[in-house]
């Protein structure tokens, strides 16, 4: 059980309100687009970012150290007794802090669609609107303004605290894994990592009657791996059994229709075992027995489809296909791309192992196109995840707090290297709606939610300090 001398009441100075929700809006208005080609983002607009952060955080950068990694990574450090003005501190300081978030983001598929135009950054109705509001400038935000606030005040922290922004998280680019091998070679052993993931989730779990506030101790492997079938092609008016393309669809409808075997991770188990408290009295009988039940649980799970069906096992989605280039002509070559996320306790090679299994047809290749296996479990028996369970209960006390395996991936897996304690939860209220809209039309972010997850790393690194 994590104890602290904090004060339980850190009431936030001024209502964080229109000021801080204005900073994030000027944010929003930066076309920060990644692209896995180079020279499909606009670099003129990352800049922009970087040069506006200066703008609006003015403390942090005077008091912070700021270093550029990998071209668009920022990497600030705010030195434990304040070093840079307060001199050494009397004796070595305990192991630092990363927090985490980035600020590329996705592209808009149809600007039109959306209900306020994506890169505007307004604020209407109590929210603030615009791509990158809640994955991740938000998150980004939320931390600066934490930071801003604490130097107003003369905060100085016991023990180092770094900033990792990247800037190419959603294609997985490599600028967190310079980041980690930066400080690696400085012998930096962080004490915490955290970054984007989970969220105070409402509308997430069947028979839950509140909110749970999901902590990802660990995140699925990513693995992209390409489908081929070469064949003599030749005239559409002719065509041969089993071409090239009916060949590639019965294997791609063969994945579809044995999917992996589904089961209940131990920190699967864990999560249900705490979300009894939430759900009424039948479903919390078979959530406290969970481990006695993983059988017939994960089956049930499986059968829920979507988010339920995904925590239970590895998935493979079909999302590209490709075949001739002309109506009229047979294919030589019909290819598809399958993106699996690979749930912990399987690896690259046993998910391709299991895939030629399932697909049957030697005339079927398999090639990776790129993946990294499942993130290491950080543990729930730790003072990490207690700190963030006392600060999760301080902020958001209507909220249960759990432990999960992640869906997607995220820059934190680059850290994982270099730290045992990695975690993943944006300190931010989502519905349904909320969740569905990341990647999609219409993301938003309601001001009090904005505010709520200012506190929360506020909160976070008082404890921290009060801790060491």
């Amino acid at each position: 059980m994590y104890t602290s001398a904090v004060p339980a009441t850190d009431p936030l100075p001024g209502k964080p309100g229109e000021a801080a929700a204005s900073r994030l809006a000027r944010l929003i208005s930066c076309r920060t687009v990644s692209s896995p080609d180079p020279e499909g983002a606009d670099a003129r607009e990352f800049a922009r970012f970087a040069e506006l952060l200066a703008e609006l955080y003015p403390r942090v950068h005077a008091e912070l150290e700021l270093e550029r990694v990998n071209g668009g990574g920022l990497l600030y450090r705010w030195a434990a007794g304040g070093g840079q003005s307060g001199g050494e501190p009397a004796s070595p300081p305990p192991d630092p802090v990363v927090l985490m978030a980035h600020y590329d983001v996705v592209p808009v598929e149809d600007e039109a669609a959306w209900e306020h135009p994506p890169f505007a950054g307004r604020i209407v109705d109590g929210f603030i609107h615009g791509r990158g509001t809640l994955d991740d400038k938000g998150q980004l935000a939320a931390i600066l303004e934490a930071v801003e606030t604490l130097l107003a005040e003369q905060f100085v922290p016991s023990r180092d605290v770094y900033l990792s922004f990247g800037d190419n998280e959603e294609t997985a680019g490599d600028t967190a894994a310079a980041i980690a091998e930066t400080l690696a070679a400085r012998g930096v052993t962080p004490w915490l990592v955290l970054d984007e993931g989970g969220a105070v989730a409402a509308q997430a779990f069947p028979f839950v009657n509140r909110p749970v506030a999901v902590v990802g101790v660990s995140e699925k492997g990513i693995l992209d791996v390409e489908l081929s079938v070469e064949d003599p092609g030749g005239h559409a008016s002719t065509p041969s059994r089993l071409g090239a393309t009916a060949r590639l669809a019965r294997a791609v409808v063969r994945l579809d229709n044995r999917p992996f075997p589904a089961a209940l991770h131990p920190v699967t188990v864990e999560m249900l075992h705490r979300l009894a408290a939430g759900a009424p009295f039948l479903p919390r009988l078979l959530f406290a027995r969970a481990g006695a039940l993983r059988r017939p649980l994960a089956r049930v799970f499986g059968a829920l489809g979507g988010e339920p069906n995904a925590l239970t096992r590895t998935t493979v989605a079909v999302t590209r296909l490709q075949g001739s280039k002309a109506s009229n002509v047979l294919a030589t070559r019909a290819s598809a791309t399958a993106n699996v996320r690979i749930a912990p306790g399987e690896s690259i090679g046993s998910v391709l192992l299991r895939m030629e299994h399932t697909i049957r047809d030697r005339n079927v290749s398999l090639r990776v196109v790129n993946g990294t296996g499942p993130s290491p479990v950080s543990s729930t028996d730790s003072a990490q995840f207690a700190l963030l369970e006392a600060v999760i209960a301080e902020v958001f006390p209507d909220a249960l707090a759990a432990p999960y395996i992640m869906l997607a991936g995220t820059d934190s897996r680059r850290f994982t290297t270099i730290c045992s304690n990695v975690y993943r939860f944006a300190p931010f209220r989502m519905d349904k709606a909320a969740r569905a809209s990341i990647h999609a039309d219409n993301e938003k972010l309601s001001i009090k939610t904005f505010g709520e997850g200012i506190r929360f790393y506020r909160r976070l690194l008082q404890h921290l300090t009060a801790e060491a």
